[in-house]
């Protein structure tokens, strides 16, 4: 594999949360281990949500990259779409209000919820 699948969580022109997946070549390191070039960050935290947690539509503060470490995660969009994210699966999310909007839970953002019956656990990377 000379590549890494990244799913993008991003605010499309007409304002609506979509996905897109992207390729971020790994053209760095050795043959041994590929690497891609070095991404920086402003900072990282990590989330413990308990069984049954939901929220309601919002945006994405910053883009920040979200993995799961434990349990599972679904993220809903506005139109009735969901992906679901385990343990070692990732995603960028980057659906921030587009600039000079107000915020309408009509039509901006996304949902998350727990899914399952252990506790997720995540750790967000900004940057």
């Amino acid at each position: 594999m000379t590549s890494f699948h990244k799913v993008v969580l991003f605010t499309d022109g007409d304002g609506y949360a979509r996905f897109r997946d992207e390729v971020v070549s790994l053209s760095e390191g050795t043959p041994a281990a590929l690497l891609s070039p070095l991404m920086t960050c402003d900072g990282y935290q990590l989330r413990q949500s308990p069984v049954g947690f939901r929220s309601e539509f919002h945006c994405t503060g910053a883009p920040q990259w979200l993995f799961v470490l434990q349990g599972r995660m679904e993220i809903g969009l506005q139109d009735g779409s969901t992906r679901d994210f385990g343990p070692g699966e990732h995603f960028y999310s980057a659906d921030t209000l587009p600039e000079g909007a107000a915020f309408d839970p009509q039509l901006h953002g996304h949902r998350s919820r727990q899914i399952g019956d252990q506790p997720l656990v995540t750790l967000f990377v900004r940057g």
